[in-house]
């Protein structure tokens, strides 16, 4: 028996991968995070597919779906299984039954979010969502490797709260990159300051990663001019590869140049 785990798009549909809707076609069912939003993709892309409910709630079904089924494809509301959610629950308990288990390339949010950041990518911890209460988020904070850039993922109703202890943790002048509804309508890539994100956020919407710099880092403030220039390179046709080298021969940072050519 063999179970397939298949990024979705975190929101563009068209990052879906061809070998993740193939392997959507083939599975004999799609056990999924929502089946609502799954089943949106599906319709979108012609996949009819009976699909099961396997969320935290519902994780106690997984060894009886497993069994039924020959062929499992698991999808989460968006990016890839097993990035801060159920996903590598399921991998688990497949893995310890003795099950095939395959895990698909594809979609996840935090990787655009530090390459776009413009902060140091070389070497950087992934903690996903902090913990709520001040005291646990300021234990974990100090337990990281301060000479790591930090990634986090983070609700809007908390945003402010995570703004505020990572301030009290790093400084209010410490840099951070604020990555907001990654490949969506309203994407926004924000860079400053802790404290200026504060006053830039008051009333949070969407879905955030936070990339914060190593201790030690300047901010990388946004240019307004490099946006400008990029918005009329692309006007004369230059995209992709060809616009991130005449962004950089302009001066423009690579890292910037790189943003401005894929996520604006």
């Amino acid at each position: 028996m063999r179970l397939v785990l298949v990024p979705t798009p975190i929101g563009n549909l068209e990052d879906i991968t061809l070998r993740a809707l193939r392997v959507l076609r083939e599975a004999d069912v799609v056990a999924c995070e929502d089946t609502r939003r799954t089943g949106i993709l599906l319709k979108h892309f012609g996949i009819a597919k009976p699909t099961i409910r396997l969320d935290q709630h519902t994780m106690g079904q997984a060894k009886r779906l497993l069994e039924r089924y020959g062929q499992v494809a698991y999808t989460t509301d968006a990016g890839t299984p097993g990035i801060s959610d159920p996903g590598a629950e399921l991998v688990s308990l497949a893995l310890r039954e003795g099950w095939e288990v395959e895990v698909l390339p594809g979609p996840t949010a935090f990787v655009p979010a530090l390459v776009a950041s413009g902060l140091p990518t070389a070497r950087f911890t992934f903690e996903g969502f902090l913990p709520q209460r001040r005291s646990e988020q300021r234990e974990r904070l100090s337990r990281l490797a301060p000479d790591h850039t930090l990634v986090l993922y983070e609700a809007p109703h908390r945003l402010r709260s995570t703004l505020q202890a990572l301030a009290e943790f790093y400084g209010p002048e410490h840099p951070i990159a604020v990555a907001r509804e990654l490949s969506k309508k309203h994407e926004e890539l924000w860079r400053g300051t802790l404290q200026a994100a504060l006053e830039r956020f008051r009333e949070p919407r969407g879905e955030f990663v936070l990339v914060v710099g190593p201790k030690g880092s300047k901010p990388t403030p946004e240019q307004p001019e490099a946006t400008e220039l990029a918005a009329q390179l692309r006007a004369q046709g230059l995209k992709g590869r060809a616009l991130v080298k005449a962004l950089v021969e302009a001066g423009v940072p690579r890292n910037q140049a790189y943003a401005l050519a894929h996520l604006t």
